[in-house]
């Protein structure tokens, strides 16, 4: 199968990194629109052929793939407001809005492309090792996407929208829970003069450990032995910190309703 030519609407931090990556492999990007001009010409800088696109008319383009890479909040707008040819297909990028979402639009081939990671702008990734989830409305738009997603990664899913929440609420447990309790213990860690970098074996090791053997089985700690003495201690450590408490009592709850019943 020849390879497609691609439009990009968002410059964020999920088109960042897939742009190029389409780009590499032949799937030419030749449009980026965004709302934020700074944004897509600094996308655009990384890309081999692409041009800014200033509004959501593409009717003309040359363009055979849209994939619409913006926050949750406003693809249902973007998506009213597009204008793609009718052969087009149009794909979201998001682990959490059905495909539904995509009932506006002026073409019948719509789908989503959801590449399961955590994105940052600053930091490299390896596309090979992100899976990627695909919901297609057809076959046509299913084989296309899927063709799409094995010249990027070596994991493509087929996976529908009611499938797709679940798997980002476990997500947001896995990436931005765990991500958030790090700031936490790195804000205790500051406010007591001590350097978040100790921790940072251990943190290593948690995660190395949970995926080698498993999170129920790698789990340790004073809540998990029902160790109650100290878990009290831990609570009057925190007392000035009582937001931190909250969490600290909420997850030592559950672990002990989990474990010690």
């Amino acid at each position: 199968m020849s390879k497609l030519k691609v439009s990009l609407i968002g410059s964020g931090n999920v088109a960042w990194h897939l742009a190029p990556e389409l780009d590499n492999v032949g799937y030419t990007v030749r449009e980026v629109y965004s709302r934020n001009f700074k944004n897509a010409q600094s996308l655009i800088d990384r890309l081999y052929q692409a041009e800014q696109k200033t509004d959501l008319d593409f009717s003309e383009s040359v363009s055979d793939i849209f994939i619409v890479a913006v926050s949750d909040d406003i693809i249902e707008q973007v998506i009213k407001e597009m204008v793609v040819p009718e052969d087009a297909i149009l794909v979201h990028t998001s682990g959490s809005k059905s495909i539904d979402t995509l009932g506006y639009a002026s073409t019948p081939n719509i789908g989503v492309f959801y590449p399961l990671q955590t994105f940052s702008k600053h930091q490299k990734i390896d596309f090979r090792d992100i899976p990627i989830c695909i919901e297609a409305e057809n076959r046509y738009t299913w084989k296309i996407l899927k063709e799409m997603a094995g010249q990027i990664s070596a994991s493509v899913y087929k996976i529908n929208s009611e499938a797709r929440q679940t798997l980002h609420i476990a997500a947001v447990f896995a990436c931005n829970f765990t991500i958030h309790l790090l700031t936490i213990a790195s804000d205790i860690l500051q406010k007591n003069d001590l350097d978040f970098e100790i921790l940072k074996p251990l943190i290593v090791e948690t995660i190395n450990k949970s995926l080698e053997i498993g999170p129920q089985q790698a789990l340790t700690g004073p809540a998990r032995r029902g160790d109650l003495k100290i878990l009290d201690q831990h609570m009057k450590a925190l007392k000035g910190h009582k937001s931190y408490a909250k969490i600290y009592k909420l997850i030592t709850q559950n672990i002990l309703d989990t474990y010690l019943q």
